[in-house]
């Protein structure tokens, strides 16, 4: 099939994330976009006569596809991940059940890595949480060193705000009991002062410049293998919300693009590396968001993480009195990131978990008028877990989208009922008053910051927003839930809007035709089986790039 082919889909039931037209049967597509769609009864003549002439093969030869009545949605917009980083840890040691489950798994699964490679070379990791591992702690360098103690290791926390290294990373980076806490970051210490290898926050980054770069085809090579995954999970557009270094994704996504990535995608800089680097430029070009690959803003960093008790919050975290996390972003990267994005009218994202840090940025960010045109909003905050009233009114009246990831209270329930408790869990991600607040509301995943083994799968997020149950069962307040529908609309069209996709997340004409088909009637299941929907078959402009 090509794109630029008239292409007429019939026999489906399609949801089409379009208030105005939900619901539709049939679709007509050429040139990679929708140019109808309704129930076939009432199509044009002209389409009619295109199926009456090409009875449907199962080739895809015919320009006539039979949908056998299966549900159709559009595809999936993941508004927050890491793709470039998600693909490279992909090939780490992924430090969360299955394979590992506590820390003595741990320190064996990097002592069998090391036993195939040569001394002084990396060990990395990534995905560990204090609740899921069986000594309900996080490591430490002692228990990295059991496993290695003649290679630097580095092992990052599932919410990547938080790394634990051994002693030997330790001492390449010069951090002893005499080195301060970096501006927003924390390096934890023993009783004795010394360093326990456990880096918080922007303490993490005092390890980044002694690792080791992977090269650019390296990058492509695993970026094509995740693009692949994100296809078979119906996902057609991503944000790439930035490095933990200063390199440029870019060209990573444009070569990957010149081999068949599919997805589109919108890249944001992290501006803590970027700042003071007097030479930043983003060439106007790529600002261009009709591209495949381009270039969508800056990301500031304002808190941490629930499950890392960093995110900055409004009150005491359970069982303390005076732990409240860590502001992490300074007023001077605040200021320089506005300018920045204010000069060349692209996107401000701003990471902020903890209610001080949600209110912190929006009220910022409320001080501007809107740098970005169209409807595309100036700025977005990004996770929203614990907002004030006040903040999301706010937010709904200046225009400010929120970007949130459902994953998070359903694959990390133990470390949020150990760090906030039952009742405060419940009122977090409050996604039913954020939208009768008139909020632009996005989901996504955040992965691979996602305590989950397949940590891009958009169908847990769903089943999380509609139960508002935890994988394990907890209750995460369900005063706050949705309907599926709703759900399917915030992962497609919200989560468009919000990153600001241009005709996308919706199946009208002149959207892209981007679509997902469904193992199962996900509008007409029970809520509990949402997470177990497969994708079948996944199109993108039009085209079949997936069969299951």
């Amino acid at each position: 099939m090509k794109q630029s082919e008239k292409h007429i889909f019939i026999n489906g039931k399609i949801f089409t994330s379009d208030e105005t037209c939900p619901y539709a049967d049939s679709m007509v597509t050429e040139g990679g976009r929708i140019v109808w769609i309704g129930e076939k009864d009432s199509m044009p003549q002209e389409y009619a006569e295109m199926i009456a002439a090409h009875p449907c093969t199962e080739n895809g030869s015919s320009p006539v596809t039979d949908l056998k009545n299966r549900r159709v949605i559009p595809g999936f917009v993941d508004a927050h991940m890491h793709p470039v980083m998600l693909a490279d840890f992909r090939k780490k040691i992924t430090a969360m059940p299955p394979e590992i489950n506590s820390i003595e798994d741990l320190t064996a699964a990097i002592k069998e890595r090391r036993e195939h490679q040569a001394p002084g070379e990396w060990i990395e990791g990534w995905g560990y949480d204090e609740q899921g591992l069986l000594e309900k702690r996080s490591p430490t360098r002692y228990d990295l060193d059991r496993g290695c103690s003649d290679s630097p290791v580095s092992i990052m926390r599932t919410c990547a705000h938080i790394r634990c290294v051994n002693s030997m990373a330790l001492k390449m980076a010069g951090i002893d009991r005499n080195t301060p806490d970096p501006l927003g970051g924390e390096i934890e210490r023993d009783e004795n002062g010394e360093p326990t290898g456990v880096l918080k926050e922007n303490a993490r980054n005092l390890i980044v410049p002694l690792m080791p770069q992977e090269s650019v085809e390296q990058h492509v090579d695993n970026l094509l293998e995740l693009g692949e995954v994100l296809i078979s999970q119906g996902i057609t557009t991503i944000c790439d919300m930035g490095n933990l270094d200063s390199s440029d994704n870019i060209p990573v996504y444009e070569a990957a693009a010149e081999r068949g990535f599919h997805q589109r995608v919108g890249v944001y800089y992290m501006w803590d590396f970027f700042a003071d680097d007097k030479d930043f430029h983003i060439p106007e070009e790529l600002f261009d968001r009709n591209r495949q690959i381009f270039a969508a803003g800056l990301k500031l960093i304002g808190d941490g993480s629930i499950s890392g008790r960093t995110a900055w919050m409004n009150r005491p975290y359970y069982g303390s009195d005076n732990e409240y996390g860590i502001s992490v972003c300074s007023d001077h990267l605040v200021e320089t990131a506005i300018s920045f994005c204010r000069e060349n009218h692209c996107q401000l994202s701003m990471h902020a978990m903890g209610g001080r840090a949600i209110s912190r940025m929006v009220d910022r960010a409320c001080q501007e008028t809107s740098w970005t045109s169209g409807d595309i909003p100036y700025v977005r905050v990004e996770h929203v877990t614990d907002p004030s009233e006040e903040s999301i009114r706010k937010a709904a009246e200046h225009g400010i989208s929120f970007v949130s990831q459902p994953i998070f209270p359903y694959a990390e329930s133990k470390s949020y009922l150990t760090n906030l408790g039952k009742e405060w869990l419940k009122e977090c991600y409050p996604y039913k008053d954020m939208l009768e607040a008139g909020v632009c509301l996005g989901f996504s995943t955040d992965a691979p910051a996602t305590y989950w083994s397949d940590p891009s799968d958009p169908f847990p997020g769903l089943k999380l927003s509609v139960t508002r149950t935890a994988a394990d069962g907890t209750d995460c307040g369900k005063a706050q839930a949705v309907d599926i529908e709703t759900a399917i609309r915030l992962y497609t069209i919200g989560a468009a809007q919000a990153a600001g996709f241009p005709d996308t997340g919706m199946l009208a004409p002149g959207y892209h035709a981007d679509f997902a088909v469904l193992s199962d009637d996900i509008l007409n299941i029970p809520a509990d089986d949402i997470d177990k929907v497969k994708v079948v078959q996944t199109y993108a402009g039009g085209r079949c790039v997936y069969n299951r």
